[in-house]
């Protein structure tokens, strides 16, 4: 028998008298366990009665009683639905199921990987989804949605459907389309001086889908030291950690990473040289040099994360790590995350020539490959020039949020927090120069809906000095006036001082 709406319905042989007491009672826990959910048209008695191969009569009187029961709503011209407001049964059957649900899970959670269950318990991901955003969130990694080009993306894509609606042949590339592989190579050695060729890039899903790859051909479980920026970017460390590295991290200060606190065992160094993150601040020249010296004499790899290096507001930019390589040495790791949307789900990894095999091999074991309309809308959106109007563009507006934030934070919260130097990025660092709890303060803050960001939610250890991390590309310029006028009341509040 086939299934009704996924249930596989067993009704006993003909010569069975408990035909409508199966039917009757499989429909009803159905329903009661929400596999039947509320709204959901029911078929016409006479095709379900062909389905379950018996008579329409037998049918019909277990309508009839799940709708005497309050289970089942009939609209006249219409059909027979499940109702909308089950009885005080359902709700229980419903807990019961969860309860279930949750004690098998807890008893069977031996049988998940240790890394995963702790992240499990970690991360409460339906929670996170449906949390409400502060009217002022000062939140990090995301741009202004509302002055992309969406017009212009709509008929790019549209395009790029038609176009593969008249292929007749498809090909996997985990590699990436050849046309957003040459674009890629051909924007970041205009932007960032990046040289490489369209056969080193991979495209890949967002800059996680890249560390989580190379964390696959890198790390040997158990044995590959890997160290990362303390604090950094913990999505890229997670990567490495959950592949079964050994992370270590290394502390930053005004130059960037420590080269000198580097282990000498390690195999891998996650940076963020441009625009360190979340301190803002860029590695100095000698520091770079430093780093590529190390990797050269270790055999390490190095990861150079340039996740938001086109929004640039003062001062010639160093080469890309990348740039300077001589030895084969460093992964260039990029995103349209920041210069598009998010949603996009598009990022970049250009790579040496001795990893090309692993990593297209690992792509292609992992997703195949990325989205070809999109892949084909992106080099599209590239090549005609959309992306560079579009940077520089934005370019100028975050330049106008940027001025204003840091003059708000010097004039309105200058007695408790000390913006950090930076030319670079979307999102500005301050350290704080009180005893103020910065947890607290967030708490504090998210009450009065303001969205902020403590810098030890990024590290690790007591090494990372209390502070705040503010984003500007999601919030406007009144936004962040108004933002900062409620946190230095709050500020104040805490610090016993006057409001205003």
């Amino acid at each position: 028998m086939e299934p009704i709406f996924g249930l596989p319905l067993q009704i006993p042989p003909r010569s069975s008298r408990g035909r409508l007491r199966a039917l009757h009672g499989q429909l009803r826990t159905a329903i009661l366990e929400g596999r039947l959910q509320p709204g959901l048209r029911l078929p016409p008695t006479r095709a379900l009665a062909q389905a379950c191969e018996v008579s329409r009569n037998t049918v019909m009187a277990a309508y009839d009683l799940l709708l005497s029961e309050g289970y089942l709503v009939a609209r006249q011209g219409s059909g027979t639905y499940v109702a909308n407001v089950l009885p005080d049964l359902s709700d229980r059957a419903r807990m019961t199921s969860a309860t279930r649900m949750r004690s098998a899970q807890v008893e069977s959670d031996s049988r998940l990987c240790a890394f995963w269950r702790r992240a499990a318990s970690e991360i409460d991901i339906a929670n996170e989804a449906a949390r409400e955003r502060p009217r002022f969130d000062f939140r990090l990694g995301v741009p202004d949605l509302s002055r992309f080009p969406m017009e212009v993306w709509r008929r790019l894509s549209a395009r790029a459907l038609r176009a593969f609606g008249r292929t007749s042949r498809f090909h996997w590339q985990p590699h990436g389309l050849p046309v957003l592989r040459e674009a890629i190579a051909k924007y970041v050695s205009f932007a960032r001086a990046v040289s490489c060729r369209p056969d080193d890039v991979t495209v890949t899903a967002g800059a996680q889908q890249a560390f989580d790859l190379l964390a696959r051909i890198l790390v040997t479980p158990g044995r590959t030291v890997v160290a990362v920026e303390n604090p950094g970017y913990r999505p890229a460390r997670a990567a490495f950690a959950a592949a079964g590295a050994k992370i270590i991290p290394v502390p930053v200060d005004a130059e960037g990473l420590v080269v000198a606190r580097l282990p000498r065992a390690t195999k891998v160094v996650c940076v963020t040289p441009s625009h360190q993150f979340p301190l803002g601040v860029v590695m100095s020249a000698s520091r770079r040099a430093a780093l590529l010296e190390f990797a050269h004499a270790r055999g390490a790899a190095v990861i150079e994360d340039d996740y938001d290096a086109e929004f640039r507001f003062g001062g010639r930019p160093l080469d890309a790590l990348q740039t300077l390589d001589r030895s084969e040495s460093v992964f260039y790791v990029g995103t349209f995350s920041k210069s598009l949307f998010p949603a996009i789900r598009l990022g970049f990894a250009v790579a040496p020539a001795w990893a090309h095999r692993a990593l297209g091999a690992i792509k292609l074991f992992t997703d195949w490959q990325c989205a070809p309309v999109a892949q084909d809308a992106l080099a599209a959106f590239i090549n005609e020039g959309y992306l560079a109007h579009h940077v520089r563009r934005m370019r100028r507006i975050y330049g106008v949020r940027r001025e204003l934030l840091l003059d708000g934070l010097h004039k309105e919260l200058g007695a408790w927090l000390e913006p950090v130097p930076a030319l670079a990025g979307l999102h500005v660092a301050a350290l704080s120069t009180t005893p103020l709890s910065m947890p607290a303060l967030v708490e504090r803050a998210r009450q009065q809906d303001v969205g902020l960001y403590s810098l030890d939610r990024f590290g690790s250890g007591r090494s990372v000095r209390p502070g705040l991390v503010f984003g500007y590309g999601s919030v406007d310029e009144p936004g962040i006036q108004a933002g900062l006028a409620r946190l230095r009341r709050i500020c104040a509040q805490m610090d016993g001082a006057p409001a205003a």
